[in-house]
């Protein structure tokens, strides 16, 4: 039966906590100046219950060093639209190939059962350098991270959703991509710049794999945003490119991701989504 082109008044107001019920799990949500911090409060605020990933001892061998679980957790807490949703945590080295699998079980075994949304923000940071300087370590360790695991995450959760039953509200996975392809790419992050190239690459034909399950499949390149990896006259010149100088700000692209998990994101798919702000390179 084909739905109506003119939906009555009351389904085109929207509904406050449009993700009340959903579950989501989190990946890379680990410190409270993060993109993946910002979206799970995002979820949060919209009525899901949340499953925080972390691996602190990335963050801790990072410039900008470690945050305290507990306090990304009660971030997130804080945020909740629904009083009945959820928020936990789990930590994951996800450069473990067996890694990806457990995590997707954990999350769900903790979320009531069913996880309705993938978001995998997590990377590599560091490790990386120009074409002259990369080496087969460098980029093993980001094809591991970067791809594979996110591979792996969304093999899990496909295989997860195909046993939930009939009726199931459909599902999402959002993957973070980083300019890559776009003007004069990322010349001095070569082995980074594969790896999240593979993940814009394979976005439309996971999407595809996953239509049978009703799971949507989108990925979003953020653009340059503030998580306090740039400091001094580099920080400055980045906020010049951007109209009114502004650097984008965690929660930018944490309300797109969030909008993508939602019912009205529903015919979108095997897209990748630029939120640059009017970045200017």
């Amino acid at each position: 039966m084909s739905r109506t082109p003119h939906p009555a008044p009351e389904e085109l107001r929207r509904d406050p906590l449009p993700l009340r019920g959903r579950t989501a799990l989190v990946t890379g949500a680990s410190r409270r100046g993060g993109i993946g911090h910002a979206v799970a409060r995002r979820l949060a605020a919209y009525g899901a219950g949340v499953y925080l990933h972390h691996h602190v001892p990335h963050d801790a061998a990072m410039p900008w060093g470690a945050d305290r679980v507990e306090d990304v957790t009660a971030s997130v807490r804080a945020a909740l639209g629904d009083p009945g949703a959820a928020v936990h945590e789990g930590p994951a080295d996800l450069s473990d190939p067996d890694a990806p699998a457990r995590l997707v079980a954990d999350a769900a075994e903790a979320l009531g059962g069913r996880l309705d949304v993938l978001v995998a923000n997590h990377a590599l940071s560091g490790s990386d350098g120009t074409l002259d300087t990369i080496d087969a370590a460098m980029l093993d360790d980001h094809w591991r991270v970067d791809t594979r695991s996110v591979l792996l995450l969304v093999q899990a959760y496909a295989r997860h959703r195909a046993g939930l039953p009939p009726g199931t509200p459909g599902g999402r996975v959002v993957m973070m991509t980083s300019g890559q392809d776009i003007a004069g790419g990322m010349p001095g992050e070569i082995a980074y710049a594969l790896q999240k190239g593979a993940l814009a690459s394979v976005t439309r034909s996971l999407s595809t794999a996953l239509a049978e399950h009703a799971v949507t499949v989108n990925a979003v390149n953020p653009g340059p945003v503030d998580t306090g990896y740039l400091t001094g006259d580099d920080y400055d010149a980045v906020a010049a490119c951007f109209p009114g100088g502004r650097w984008g700000v965690p929660d930018d692209p944490a309300r797109l991701i969030a909008w993508l998990a939602t019912d009205e994101a529903a015919r979108v798919t095997g897209q990748v989504v630029d939120s640059e702000g009017g970045f200017r390179r």
